[in-house]
């Protein structure tokens, strides 16, 4: 019988994760290496299953010849431990090879946290020491030509698959090592897949997605976690073949399933004479490469400047996110963005190049039950009393249906650019 040792019910949890175990495990560990040293053969050539065999084998003649306190299922889960350790990346490989899991949070050695279906819960899997953690962060991050040691006790990047890599360690880190890990799905989110998911209803979708086909500007908000990037994956899917759309990406994380895309990444300075090349050097730099549309990954900085320029001077249908809990709090952000990045001009031709960029506003956020929804889609109608106005087309109304809430129509466009797109069905209706 297989067991699940990292999240099923394991009768032996308790002990393996006593540093018993792991002392163990560390022991048998180090005569694998030596074994392979001994052995002299090019072990990385080795398919997995060989690896699996030979581990196995090793394993028995140690438990044999030591009287290890191991039962059938301690073996089978130290033979797939030890196999993860040399051909993959040890205690994590199985969350890797997850496809539920979405985030990987360490906090040491013996803390390990995952995050399924929008909720955080305790993994069971550790490290033996923060020796062996840093083993793993080491084997992570060096095919990525990067390092982190005391003179750079951080570092942030992103993984061949696509992933999102942030590593701190000690002194910074009081916990010991921390890596968190945003895993990033093989592939990517359908608009059925979110209507399967109750993030949206139909309705609007439809709305949405005649909104991007008509080149509506838009702007996606949301907290931690709420799915911006997946929405925005997702809402990229209507754009028109024949367009040229850009990415700009602190750390790439879209993946837009279109035919013409081209794919920009900020690079942080660094030691040797490495040049920081920012979100705002690259806006300002793919107004020379031709974009039908520019999309970027997060606005969060003087980027916003170039990017509500772009959306005012014929880049149409262009799209970004943005970190923040509601629609008004969106307008405020970008308004500071706008004087970080050296805004010259007053507050009310500020806010008119707000209400002029944006069309849409698409409010996310991730319930205290785990589940993500659109909580509200607004549009900018104009500024009034010096303020930008929005009106609110469709909102999730909790309190509506208890917990789960319903989806309601609230009103109907009122720019010309956004009223053809008001669907057939009354306006002001429940869904």
């Amino acid at each position: 019988m297989d067991f699940d040792f990292t999240l099923g019910n394991d009768p032996r949890w308790d002990f393996r994760q006593s540093d018993e175990f792991q002392d163990i495990k560390g022991v048998i560990h180090q005569r694998l290496v030596e074994r392979i040293e001994e052995l002299a053969v090019d072990f990385a050539s080795w398919p997995q299953h060989v690896v699996h065999r030979f581990v196995a084998q090793e394993v028995e003649d140690f438990v044999a010849g030591n009287r290890a306190p191991l039962n059938a299922n301690d073996i089978q889960a130290v033979v797939k431990e030890l196999t993860d350790e040399l051909t993959g990346l040890g205690p994590l490989q199985e969350l890797m090879d997850d496809e539920s899991v979405a985030d990987i949070l360490v906090n040491g050695y013996k803390e390990v946290f995952i995050e399924k279906q929008g909720l955080l819960q305790r993994s069971r899997v550790r490290f033996i020491d923060n020796r062996h953690l840093m083993r793993i962060v080491q084997r992570m991050i060096a095919p990525l030509g990067r390092r982190v040691d005391e003179g750079s006790p951080m570092v942030d990047a992103r993984l061949p698959n696509g992933g999102r890599l942030n590593v701190i360690i000690p002194p910074v880190s009081l916990n010991g090592p921390v890596v968190s890990i945003r895993k990033f799905r093989t592939r990517p989110l359908q608009a059925s897949d979110l209507l399967a998911y109750g993030t949206l209803n139909q309705e609007m979708l439809d709305f949405l997605a005649r909104a991007v086909r008509t080149r509506c500007n838009i702007l996606i908000s949301g907290g931690t976690g709420s799915g911006k990037t997946s929405f925005l994956n997702m809402l990229a899917q209507f754009i028109p073949d024949g367009e040229r759309v850009i990415t700009i990406e602190d750390a790439a994380e879209l993946q837009l399933l279109h035919e013409h895309v081209v794919r920009l990444e900020s690079r942080p300075g660094g030691l040797e004479n490495v040049a920081e090349i920012s979100p705002r050097d690259l806006l300002r730099n793919s107004l020379r490469m031709r974009p039908d549309r520019i999309i970027v990954g997060e606005v969060r900085g003087g980027e916003a400047v170039e990017m509500l320029q772009a959306m005012n001077t014929g880049h149409d249908g262009s799209m970004s996110t943005i970190h923040t809990n509601s629609p008004r709090e969106s307008i405020h952000r970008l308004e500071m963005l706008l004087h970080f990045g050296g805004w010259q001009g007053s507050e009310f031709n500020l806010r008119r190049q707000i209400a002029g960029a944006i069309d849409l506003i698409v409010q996310l956020a991730r319930l205290p039950s785990g589940v993500r929804r659109v909580v509200s889609i607004s549009e900018i109608t104009d500024v009034q009393d010096e303020v930008v106005a929005m009106q609110e087309l469709f909102r999730f109304d909790v309190s509506a249906n208890g917990r789960d809430g319903v989806f309601v129509t609230a009103c109907k466009p009122q720019l010309h650019k956004l009223a053809h797109l008001a669907p057939p069905t009354p306006w002001g209706s429940g869904a």
